[in-house]
């Protein structure tokens, strides 16, 4: 229900009247509902784009009410069934586009990403869930065509922190020095007060990972995966 001109005046007056804690939590719900509001965009403007049933393939529809997230519902004109810009997306069955959006956004976004388990608590939900969604954007982005670049090019390598937790390489090694060679890194044990200093920044097992970008700043941003 949309507030008249007059309601919407009071309302501006009564939040006037907040205490610094009212505050804060009308700043929270304000925020919640335009991160819905901005998904219920991105899934309008889908629909927008292409009318077709995703059943049928006919263009006739008519607005039938809409779903339970606020998203639009059509009635397709030839299949009779309903659908909404979801149908047929990647996001077809996640019933919080709002935050799927805003992990994605997390993810694709100017800022360093950040943890599984902080991003879960940020958005209120399982770890496991977010986990999963971070899945999900990886084999949109694995499964999509090349990005296609012009005019000049630069390709660089950046280098992330491998894991060896768990590796057997230093007891192959002694049990069978002569096949097995002996790892590039030290043992722990052998970083001692009279031995091996502890050296700060990244070890010399380093995965690289080819970073491609061109001068314009092509990069992925949340509205180019396929909602």
């Amino acid at each position: 229900m949309t507030l008249l001109h007059h309601e919407f005046r009071r309302l501006l007056e009564v939040l006037e009247e907040l205490n610094p804690a009212q505050v804060e939590d009308a700043q929270t719900k304000i925020h919640e509902i335009r991160r819905k509001t901005e998904a219920i965009s991105e899934i309008e403007a889908r629909s927008g784009r292409d009318q077709r049933c995703p059943f049928c393939g006919v263009d006739r529809r008519m607005k039938w009410g809409r779903t339970r997230t606020k998203v639009q519902r059509y009635r397709c004109g030839g299949c009779n069934k309903t659908y909404s810009g979801r149908t047929g997306s990647v996001i077809g069955r996640i019933h919080r586009p709002d935050l799927i959006l805003a992990a994605v956004q997390d993810m694709l976004g100017t800022a360093q990403p950040q943890s599984v388990r902080k991003l879960a608590r940020q958005l209120g939900l399982n770890k496991y869930t977010v986990w999963r969604w971070r899945l999900l954007v990886f084999s949109i982005i694995g499964s999509g065509q090349a990005a296609s670049f012009s005019g000049i090019i630069e390709a660089d390598e950046t280098y992330q922190r491998e894991s060896r937790k768990g590796s057997r390489e230093w007891v192959r090694h002694f049990a069978d020095p002569g096949n097995v060679p002996q790892p590039p890194r030290p043992r722990w044990a052998d970083f001692t007060a009279q031995g091996l200093k502890m050296k700060r920044g990244l070890s010399r097992w380093q995965l690289p990972i080819l970073a491609v970008a061109d001068r314009g700043g092509s990069r992925f941003t949340p509205s180019s995966l396929e909602m």
